[in-house]
């Protein structure tokens, strides 16, 4: 039996724009993630807090933060890369409520993203944790390449889930595992969801797919068969891993909402109103991007 209701989380202003190779006017964003901000997503991924030098296209993140007008109830979520992030960040607490801070799965993809061990990414991120929730503020820690590694191959389940049983003894709230690369399959995710909920009955898990290989909209759906409430996606299929070559975008959110609806599963989000946003999207990059609905539209079976 699928669950009568998801929350989204819209990660497009954060891990889409951060792999958009020319920078985004900051008036530009502001106006998207307003336009986001009023299709019902519940929580919006606004900006990150990553050294500028590393990642240009987000070194407008105080600016962006200070000039947003969102609607009330849409909880705003900054990615905290370490407590120098961190420290940035809490200059402008009343800005948002989440926090996103993140590791991998493997060391290599770990030193290759952030050039450090995956122990030294842990206790670093015990540290942003206990100081994000002391801040009364809300904690995600997302688990990347959880399903599997560019550079090592398979990740064993049992790796994944002492990492997230961590990052859950140090306060996340919710734990997000990625398939950072497009390296899952549909049974491979059912099964590990399985499994994570049996091992973390009382954190809020959730699914991060991109569609690299064409799989994501399958695993969310194996996800979902497994009890997932909780998913990440990004409007017009945007972003993918700095990393490695070829890690494409996330799963369209308009994508997944359509195939929820039609599932007969509620998301708040209004599509229509989504896919105006994706089309603005589209017009300010100057390319098609990879959602399949932005292109065919909703179903809609009165159309003759």
């Amino acid at each position: 039996m699928l669950p009568a209701r998801v929350s989204i989380r819209e990660v497009g202003p954060r891990d889409g724009f951060q792999n958009e190779p020319e920078v985004i006017p900051t008036a530009e964003k502001v106006r998207l993630i307003e336009l986001l901000a009023r299709t019902g997503v519940p929580r919006l991924e606004v900006t990150s807090f990553v050294r500028p030098d590393v990642i240009p296209q987000l070194a407008d993140a105080e600016e962006v933060l200070a000039r947003i007008d969102v609607p009330d109830g849409v909880a705003l979520t900054v990615l905290i890369p370490n407590e120098r992030g961190l420290d940035r960040a809490l200059v402008h607490r009343d800005r948002f409520h989440e926090v996103n801070c993140f590791l991998s799965a493997s060391e290599t993809h770990n030193r290759h993203n952030v050039g450090r061990t995956v122990e030294e990414s842990l206790r670093g991120l015990d540290r942003v944790i206990v100081r994000a929730r002391g801040e009364g503020l809300r904690a995600e820690a997302v688990i990347s390449v959880a399903f599997g590694c560019p550079y090592e191959g398979p990740v064993p389940r049992e790796r994944v889930l002492a990492l997230a049983t961590a990052l859950a003894a140090f306060g996340a709230e919710e734990i997000g595992f990625g398939d950072t690369t497009g390296m899952a399959n549909p049974v491979q995710v059912g099964e590990f969801f399985a499994a994570a909920r049996a091992v973390l009955p009382e954190i809020e898990l959730t699914a991060h797919f991109h569609n690299t290989r064409g799989q994501g909209l399958a695993n969310a759906l194996a996800a979902l068969q497994a009890g997932c409430t909780s998913f990440e996606s990004s409007f017009g299929e945007l972003g993918g891993c700095p990393v490695p070559p070829g890690a494409t975008g996330n799963i369209a959110t308009e994508d997944l909402v359509g195939m929820l609806h039609e599932m007969g599963v509620q998301t708040g989000v209004d599509l229509p109103a989504l896919l105006e946003a994706t089309a603005e999207v589209q017009r300010t990059l100057g390319r098609r991007l990879g959602s399949h609905t932005l292109v065919a539209g909703p179903v809609d079976w009165h159309r003759g």
